[in-house]
């Protein structure tokens, strides 16, 4: 697993290369502001060997964040990021590795019928209770998040997953009462204060596309703060002096800003954002979709790329994310080395202070 020392070793191996905040603090250790991701692309071998590359040349270069999921191109990717772990010359606990779980994942391919795969391999070997599948693909049970945690440390090959995620946990509230979803949540969370106590997971969170930068009336809002307190209620049950529950995930680019916009959630001096109320809570914040999946590498506003460092547009959309009070790490998906080199690169440049990011929104 990633420890303190190991990462702080990456930063004296790398730390020279990179901007002044390019490594920031996580937990006892550091990681780089740019994290690679391994979401998009089709479930084939000739993705597999740009993924491979691409996270070998990655850790190899001075980001030591990867970032995936079970259900991510079938298994594929996660089975993928454990093959370049072992390979690239870096030690295992200089990398934090993430992954998530809670959407049902195919395995190696996408089946003919996939809901006849579900029903089989899930449901009637006893894997998911028929009641606590959400739209046919997604499940937070305990006993369900205990099977993904095992499949994901054997696709990844270590001993320990240093960040696990809950899956867009908004995806329950199609089906059930926000109250339940929390109810759901807490007993998730439960089960992976256990697994953190027995050494297979170093911290859990959750990872959302919609639910902590919409407004509180939206169908797809769930409350940080509540989110965040039935992490620690399950600590306390779990018998864990401290809570595992360290960090979220959450979209956030020049077009998707909404996390530092929109002031959603509860906090003593009154409403915040999702960013503010992770930044006092202590909780660390890592961006997906940081180039809106590829779409920031052509072109961004052009009153912000102004105010931006970066030789590339793609460099440029990176730091913006990286300038977000209480980001600790942009992700960015990368199918092959050269993305990989021009996005670490982006860490060559300083990003905004505080005031000037703020003065964009003005």
């Amino acid at each position: 697993m990633a420890t303190g020392q190991g990462t702080w070793d990456y930063r004296d191996r790398f730390g020279d290369s990179f901007g002044r905040t390019y490594f920031r603090r996580y937990g006892d250790g550091v990681v780089s502001s740019v994290g690679v991701g391994t979401y998009l692309g089709d479930p084939t071998d000739a993705v597999d060997e740009g993924y491979y590359e691409a996270v070998r040349t990655a850790l190899e270069s001075g980001v030591n964040v990867v970032d995936t999921a079970i259900n991510y191109r079938c298994q594929r990717s996660e089975r993928v990021v454990g093959r370049a772990l072992a390979d690239a010359d870096v030690d295992r606990d200089a990398v934090l590795v993430a992954t998530k779980g809670g959407f049902v994942p195919f395995d190696g391919e996408r089946p003919a019928d996939p809901g006849r795969y579900v029903r089989e391999e899930y449901v009637e070997t006893g894997l998911v209770d028929r009641d606590d599948l959400v739209r046919g693909s997604h499940c937070i049970a305990p006993a369900y998040l205990d099977d993904q945690v095992d499949r994901s440390l054997s696709n990844l090959d270590v001993e320990t997953v240093d960040l696990y995620y809950v899956h867009n946990p908004e995806t329950q509230l199609a089906e059930r009462s926000r109250d339940e979803v929390y109810d759901r949540l807490e007993a998730a969370f439960r089960r992976l204060e256990e697994r953190v106590a027995a050494g297979d997971l170093s911290a859990y969170g959750v990872a959302t596309w919609e639910a902590f930068r919409v407004p509180p009336d939206h169908e797809q809002y769930l409350s940080l703060p509540e989110v965040v307190s039935r992490a620690r209620a399950a600590a306390d049950a779990a018998g864990n002096e401290t809570t595992g529950f360290s960090a979220i995930q959450l979209p956030f680019n020049v077009v998707m800003a909404d996390a530092f916009t929109v002031e959603a959630h509860e906090s003593p001096d009154g409403p915040t954002s999702a960013l503010a109320f992770a930044r006092e809570a202590g909780i660390n914040v890592f961006a997906s979709a940081s180039l809106a999946q590829g779409q920031l590498a052509e072109s961004i506003p052009e009153d912000v790329a102004e105010r931006l460092a970066g030789d590339t547009t793609a460099q440029r959309a990176i730091n913006f994310a990286r300038s977000a009070p209480g980001i600790t790490c942009a992700l960015v998906g990368a199918s092959g080395p050269d993305h990989v080199a021009e996005n670490a690169a982006a860490g060559t440049f300083d990003p905004m202070g505080a005031d000037a990011f703020d003065a964009v929104f003005e």
